[in-house]
């Protein structure tokens, strides 16, 4: 992970302009006082009445420079702070991407979204319009202080105790803040979740009438959200008066004790109302004080959990010298291949061949592991013994781009984007793809048919994950979506099963005649492999059984059982 001070050292140039803006700004703030000291003293009591155009002159020239100073002060800031924000969600979902699939199936959508977006923002506003308050309390009170030192230091003492008295309030308060604050962050994440997985499956919770279950779920998640909201404003309301209270107090104080002075001949009257105007100058420091030690405090934890993720390492990592091969083939071999996920056996001494151009049928029950073929083929896991060869080449050995760009997959979950179904259909080969090759892909796949009844055809939008399609006609968007990749390699994971027996014949017409397609048909149906050159029947992640359909139909075993089961005696 990158550190925040990476991010700033990249702008320091950017940071240094607005910091000499807010010094500048400053300074001026400090010029003011001054010049009605002078104005008091020497106009006022001394009659020296020549130099009041010149004073008045010099406090309209503060006025315009401290706006000008704000202005590109304030637009530095918040131009840096929108550039480093936007580089780090792009760094973070950066890393997200190339996590591993394991990663994924732990963790919750709705909580990398927060983080993404949520934690974040956050920090993005403590490099910008927090991080630049904060600075400018630290600067502006040091010169406010050594103001009023230079003009009387016994009078000074007390802004600078009661600023001290303040801080220590604020370290106190940021302590009790910073546990609420991770908490508010993790429950974020869960009612994010909550509402990102009901909403995405509105299908299934009405079908089941589930509404008002779900509506208490999130309401109970809502509560506990807003139950650590108000334990975060009652600690804001039990310390912030205080902030309000001295700001208040701290110039009726001091312009009591300075009137003292005065009577007293130890400081003059325009050194009083120039050292009343300072002690003003201090008060709302001490009243941004609370707000500032709150955002800051919410800042620190969003930068804690996202510092969490980038503790995440990928699993499959890019070979440290890929060898790339020249061009792919497609001739595809499970060399002994064995596969555990968290020491849970899925595959034991899994071997075949698939010559490039030829097909592979793969069948077997609910969790004999089929799929986990296709995740192994393309590396989203490792094998842990055994290999997987491409062109005789380890995948292992290859650039993922380069194994994986070259494998279409038709998955058994379909998902579409919420885009044009053209845009859909082009994914793989989303930049040099031509309006007509989409049509003909569609054409391949048998949803030519639907889509141009439709009255924008390729450029109906579609709802996330393809809501407003059936879903055999989802299935066959996401089979034109392969074919139009022209890959080497194409993997049909259980991809007819939402399609009629006629859809279904002709696509596998169209997989026939790819005779220069390796092709991998994962299927509970016998007739979605029963012309594949070879099968192999899958149980308790082992092979069961392998050979053509005729064959494994002479041998009576388990293909034979299910052949009987789809289509009675023979």
């Amino acid at each position: 992970m990158k550190k925040l001070h990476t991010y700033i050292g990249r702008h320091w140039g950017g940071y240094l302009l607005a910091i000499v803006c807010m010094i500048v700004a400053i300074i001026l703030d400090m010029i003011y006082p001054m010049i009605t000291q002078s104005i008091v003293d020497d106009v006022i009591l001394k009659g020296k009445t020549e130099i009041l155009t010149g004073l008045l002159t010099g406090i309209v020239a503060v006025g315009i420079g401290r706006s000008v100073f704000e202005y590109v002060k304030e637009f530095t800031f918040d131009k840096l702070s929108s550039t480093i924000g936007s580089q780090m969600r792009k760094d973070l979902f950066d890393h997200v991407q190339k996590l591993s699939m394991s990663y994924f199936s732990d963790a919750n959508t709705g909580e990398l979204m927060a983080r993404v977006k949520d934690d974040v923002d956050k920090v993005w506003n403590a490099l910008g319009f927090v991080g630049m308050l904060t600075i400018e309390v630290v600067i502006h009170v040091s010169f406010v202080l050594y103001c009023m030192f230079s003009r009387n230091w016994r009078l000074a003492f007390v802004p600078l105790i009661t600023m001290i008295v303040c801080g220590a309030v604020a370290v106190l308060m940021e302590r009790k803040l910073d546990k609420v604050y991770d908490e508010i962050s993790e429950e974020n994440a869960v009612l994010t979740t909550v509402a990102e997985e009901n909403l995405a499956g509105v299908r299934t919770v009405k079908a089941f009438a589930r509404e008002q279950h779900e509506i208490q779920k999130f309401l109970s998640h809502n509560e506990r959200y807003y139950e650590l909201n108000i334990t975060q404003s009652k600690v804001l309301v039990r310390y912030y008066p205080l902030f309000q209270f001295v700001g208040r107090a701290l110039p009726v104080c001091t312009t009591v004790l300075g009137g003292i002075s005065v009577m007293n001949g130890n400081m003059s009257l325009g050194a009083l109302v120039a050292f009343v105007e300072y002690s003003r100058n201090c008060t709302w420091p001490m009243e941004m004080m609370g707000w500032l030690t709150n955002d800051i405090s919410s800042a620190v934890a969003s930068y804690r959990k996202i510092k969490k993720i980038y503790a995440q390492k990928p699993e499959i990592v890019e070979p440290e010298k890929p060898k790339e091969l020249k061009k792919v083939r497609g001739d595809i071999s499970f060399e002994g291949v064995h596969f555990e996920i968290e020491g849970k056996r899925i595959l034991s001494d899994i071997s075949f061949h698939i010559p490039a151009g030829k097909t592979l049928g793969i069948m077997g029950a609910t969790g004999s592991g089929k799929s986990s073929l296709v995740n192994l083929l393309q590396r989203f896991y490792d094998v842990k013994d055994g290999a997987i060869r491409l062109d005789g080449m380890d995948i292992r050995e290859l650039p993922l781009k380069q194994l994986r760009g070259n494998v279409a997959c038709v998955l058994q979950d379909v998902f579409l984007f919420s885009d044009t179904i053209g845009e859909n259909i082009k994914m793989g080969q989303r930049k040099r793809m031509s309006a007509e090759e989409i049509r003909m892909s569609a054409e391949r796949a048998q949803a030519s048919g639907f889509i141009e009844k439709l009255e924008e055809q390729y450029d109906t939008v579609i709802g996330e994950r393809g809501v407003g399609l059936s879903g055999g006609q989802k299935q066959r968007i996401s089979i034109a979506r392969a074919l139009s990749k022209h890959s080497p390699i194409l993997v049909m994971d259980d991809s007819t099963s939402a399609l009629d027996m006629e859809t279904e014949h002709e696509i596998q017409k169209t997989l026939n005649g790819l005779l220069h397609t390796t092709k991998i048909i994962i299927a509970h149906r016998i007739s979605a492999v029963r012309h594949a050159d070879e099968i192999i029947y899958l149980k308790d992640g082992m092979i069961a059984e392998r050979g053509t359909h005729e064959e494994l139909l002479a041998k009576k075993g388990l293909y034979y059982e299910t052949f009987r089961a789809q289509y009675g005696e023979i």
